[in-house]
């Protein structure tokens, strides 16, 4: 059965057991028909165009899964060409055919990718509300009342409604990461340079960015891999030299005081500590940051002489076409006026001393954690104050291709009014591949599934991988855990916590006599169908771990124990005979619960 949300993974094995690229077509052709949103695309490839494409692939790749992207359905937002699909940018008079594809797009397809059609955007790539096209406003899988988010509009409710696997999108200001946070995706916002934009109609050349909407980080980090590498038709393409960071025990920077700002969005508020102790849970230190220089930053796209860019991309058309823009788009663009060369310099100067500043912040910083969008808003809302809302949308994302940086917007949960926020992870320039696994395990610790489907798990063959650091990962559930009398055991040699979790539902937990200091047995009984134990996960290096397991006393050793997301840790566990008349602590929960209730 083909699933509601086209992850990858889920794809992937379905080709392996016999399904055709053909039979999914024939399904995406179907949804594209049911479909209760008309604005989402600009234009559809044909039907028969779509059938030929799959049987062409499987002629000249008949394997199963032989390429990267083997039978994946695609959307392309429509500033971005497609060979025999007009280009667009939301503006019928702008119109053209191009003759070759977008490089991206061109890999894309190379890797065995399907284009489906172009998506609907805010014109000209204009805006971050999705409202700002004549082919009308694609709504928020969730609820229709509301804005998708933009410019990527389209782009999102393609994949978050299951129309396509993953979609393309472009950023400026934050329109591949915005859309993402409305509609529960992911968003993968390259390093500037790191994607070739040879074949897209630019919004501010120096700064755009092709972004990627999938339903997993793993998805989107593999289709990025697969558009990544040197253009050198592109002025701004940069060969990537890639970034580290720490494997664990990341410092992330999070919002404090003053520059907390939500408009009054409580929900979203919420969510967004929420995303803090998930991340607090994983290991990471948080740590408060002053957001003033990116803020400052953030408010020269769009208040200072970078929006004579968005004019110098069209400054022939608009002169003689100024009428077939949208309104608000045309305001925004002609506004360039006001700016000459003097402040096109001055701008860059007042963007150094910020980034100065920034940098200085970076100094107690791995990565910095803020919320993708403060708030969002009902499309009548936006219509009625379009500039002033759809600033609110790009008060934490517009700073971000100024400075260089690479994000991941992931998923943050659903707010008590039933709409979806997210946070976004942003790191230094070429940290897009580092900043992958700790994006990849807050959506999966948020529990938020995937895209129009909140309650599905995220497939494990999508987890990304941690980078090998060469470090040994060990559970502790006792006297090991953090705060416990032997912690020491595990801080002194350098061991590193990597996450706060739980087991599985199948063990129990029992006190060990005679045991000093107090010890714990965890068994693992099949069958049992508990809530599972609060645990910690650290990482030791090999010789300290050797030592670790050579102390352990009889009857604790080191097995494999299952989590309750599925994966397996080494971890304490305790011979069954160690047990038997001793006092059952399962139902507090844990270790810690149990001490706790000692003292009490």
């Amino acid at each position: 059965m083909i699933p509601a949300i086209l992850d990858l993974a889920s794809l992937k094995a379905l080709y392996a057991g016999g399904l055709s690229p053909l039979d999914l077509v024939e399904e995406v052709i179907a949804r594209r028909k049911a479909s209760d949103d008309p604005a989402i695309f600009i234009t559809q490839t044909p039907d028969d165009d779509l059938r030929a494409a799959a049987n062409a692939l499987v002629a000249n790749a008949p394997q199963p899964n032989s390429l990267p992207l083997w039978g994946i359905p695609f959307a392309v937002k429509d500033n971005i060409d497609v060979a025999g699909l007009p280009t667009t940018a939301a503006c019928p008079a702008f119109a053209y055919s191009p003759d070759r594809d977008a490089t991206v797009v061109a890999r894309l397809k190379a890797a065995g990718a399907l284009v489906i059609g172009k998506t609907n955007l805010d014109q000209f790539a204009t805006g971050l509300n999705g409202t700002r096209s004549p082919y009308g406003a694609p709504r928020s899988v969730f609820n229709k009342d509301y804005v998708s988010g933009g410019s990527s509009s389209g782009s999102a409710v393609t994949v978050a409604s299951g129309l396509a696997s993953f979609s393309l999108g472009t950023d400026t200001a934050g329109s591949g990461r915005v859309p993402a946070a409305f509609n529960n995706l992911v968003g993968i916002k390259p390093t500037p340079g790191l994607v070739p934009n040879v074949g897209v109609v630019p919004a501010c050349r120096s700064v755009d960015v092709v972004t990627v909407f999938a339903a997993t980080v793993g998805d989107g980090v593999a289709i990025r891999k697969i558009m990544d590498g040197l253009d050198t038709a592109d002025p701004y393409s940069r060969k990537a030299v890639p970034a580290a960071l720490p494997a664990s025990s990341l410092r992330i920077g999070v919002l404090d005081g003053a520059e907390r700002e939500f408009f009054g969005n409580a929900a979203v508020e919420a969510l967004y500590d929420a995303a803090i102790e998930r991340a607090k849970s994983l290991g990471a230190t948080i740590v408060p940051f002053d957001y003033a220089p990116f803020r400052q930053a953030a408010e020269l796209l769009y208040n200072g002489p970078w929006v004579a860019e968005r004019l110098a991309a069209v400054k022939d058309f608009i002169a003689t076409n100024a009428d077939d823009f949208d309104p608000t788009v045309r305001k925004i663009i002609e506004g360039a006026g006001a700016y000459d060369a003097v402040d096109a310099f001055e701008g860059q100067y007042k963007l150094g001393h910020l980034r100065q500043k920034a940098l200085a912040e970076w100094e107690k910083l791995d990565i910095l954690m803020l919320p993708t969008s403060p708030t969002t808003y009902t499309v009548d809302a936006m219509l009625a104050d379009p500039i002033v809302k759809n600033s609110h949308f790009g008060r934490y994302t517009n700073f971000a291709n100024l400075f260089g940086y690479a994000a991941i917007a992931v998923p943050g949960g659903f707010g008590t009014d039933g709409l979806p926020s997210g946070v976004t992870l942003f790191g230094p320039s070429f940290s897009d591949d580092a900043l992958a696994p700790f994006a990849d395990a807050m959506h999966r610790a948020a529990a938020s599934g995937m895209g129009k489907d909140k309650a599905v798990s995220l497939p494990e063959a999508s987890k990304v991988a941690e980078p090998d650091d060469g470090l040994v990962t060990i559970m502790v559930v006792g006297a090991h855990l953090t705060g416990m009398p032997l912690n020491h055991e595990l801080t002194g040699p350098g061991g590193k916590l990597v996450k706060t979790c739980r087991t599985a539902g199948e063990y129990r937990l029992y006190v060990l006599p005679n045991t000093t200091p107090p010890k714990p047995g965890l068994i693992r009984e099949p069958g049992f169908e508990g809530k599972g134990l609060e645990v910690e996960v650290w990482k030791v290096t090999p010789q300290a771990f050797g030592r670790f397991v050579q102390n352990i006393p009889a009857p604790l050793g080191i097995g494999k124990v299952m989590l309750d997301d599925g994966s397996q840790v080494s971890g304490f566990l305790c011979e069954p005979y160690a047990v038997k008349g001793a006092q059952e602590v399962t139902e507090l929960g844990g270790w810690r619960a149990y001490i706790a209730s000692r003292k009490g």
